[in-house]
């Protein structure tokens, strides 16, 4: 196994251009992804199995789109019972150009774990790496349907699902749909928390391969625990199929809902949100004041400046550059030196700031120098600590 060359194929990955959706107009297309299927049955409960479950999920789901979602087009990785490669699901994303990725999957541990017939709960993932063995131990098993290919050494560029080294590899990822996609999942989990009653595991990163080579917002959905008996029989069931389906249906329904534009039409890119807000900034800035302000004026605010920001009900303009699923240390490499640094919290979510300012003028001036380090940083504004939308 070559890590240089699975290197090397991460770095084209990550080069591809993200899909840029046409007109706005245009069909909202869902490409669900039932997870295993044929040959792979997946995990195993004691009267089921975990692709039998994910199908019959998905296909509720289609069936919940169709009827309520006007402008949806739904398309389907696999709509029986067959074999289909974790490559080749989202290549048929990319392909479709869909809006958002859904690949849904039962959960489960192993047999000897003292939690198997006990363990319950749901869970959405997006693309990342956290650095346990627990949540490794995860990854292996849903990418080892990898094995199951010929020659897919070859096919997957040298990566093995089996081989902790091979996941290292999935640190340089930098998903350009990393805020919608945390988006997404959160809106999903939460639905399956209320509409489907199932206990919150909450939202996650982990290194799916089925999530490496999408354009969209891609989300890995666990439903619950197979080898718990009583899940095994909730997920089985019908009604158990349906509470599911309805809870990623409004899961999906809200995430757009929150993500459209004011005449409903489709959420454009991140990218292009972000330039219609700078585009917004520049014409305040020009509005508010005649005369540009120095650069250098904003660089040296310190954090007295920002003290004498009072909260309250005063309205204060904030630069955005960055979000992490848990608290940064000050020094971390990843913000890369910059000073008067807060962050809030957006469901599970840490959303990273720079700056304090009375006027959007302020922020924009600032917002010009930290692109330089984040070039999708925007400016947000917020009240008493919290951002207004």
């Amino acid at each position: 196994m070559s890590l240089t060359r699975f290197i090397k194929f991460l770095i084209i990955v990550m080069l591809l251009p993200a899909f840029v959706h046409a007109e706005a107009d245009k069909e909202f297309i869902v490409m669900i992804d039932p997870g295993h299927g044929g040959k792979d049955a997946g995990a195993l409960g004691l009267k089921t199995n975990e692709k039998s479950i994910n199908l019959a999920v998905s296909k509720k789901l289609r069936n919940l789109l169709n009827s309520k979602m006007k402008d949806a087009k739904v398309e389907m990785t696999r709509d029986g019972d067959y074999f289909v490669t974790l490559k080749e699901r989202p290549d048929m994303a990319n392909r479709k150009h869909a809006d958002i990725f859904v690949s849904i999957h039962a959960n489960s541990v192993d047999k000897k774990s003292p939690l198997h017939n006990t363990i319950c709960g749901s869970a959405v993932y997006t693309l990342g790496l956290r650095k346990s063995d627990t949540n490794l131990s995860l990854a292996m098993r849903e990418n080892g349907v990898i094995k199951l290919e010929p020659d897919y050494t070859t096919t997957y560029a040298g990566f093995d699902p089996s081989s902790a080294e091979s996941y290292i590899a999935f640190e340089m990822m930098q998903h350009s749909n990393i805020d919608q996609s945390i988006a997404l999942a959160e809106a999903v989990q939460n639905e399956l928390v209320r509409t489907a009653g199932r206990k919150n595991h909450g939202v996650r990163q982990e290194p799916f391969w089925v999530l490496v080579g999408t354009t969209m917002p891609a989300i890995l959905v666990e439903l619950d625990f197979i080898c718990n008996p009583a899940m095994e029989k909730f997920m089985a069931s019908e009604q158990g199929q349906d509470k599911l389906a309805l809870a990623i249906y409004k899961g999906i329904e809200r995430y757009r809902r929150n993500s459209t534009r004011a005449k409903g039409k489709v959420t454009p890119t991140m990218t292009e949100i972000r330039q219609a807000e700078d585009r917004n900034a520049e014409r305040n800035q020009q509005k508010e004041e005649k005369s540009s302000r120095k650069e250098s004026r904003e660089a040296s605010r310190t954090k007295a400046d920002k003290d004498r920001a009072t909260a309250g009900d005063e309205i204060i303009y904030k630069v955005q550059f960055l979000t992490s699923p848990t608290p940064l240390k000050k020094n971390d490499s990843r913000l890369k030196g910059l000073k008067d640094v807060d962050y809030y919290k957006d469901g599970k979510t840490c959303k990273y700031t720079t700056g304090a300012f009375r006027n959007q003028a302020d922020a924009s001036a600032r917002l010009k120098q930290v692109k330089k380090l984040f070039p999708d940083a925007f400016v947000i504004k917020t009240r008493d600590g919290k951002r207004i939308k």
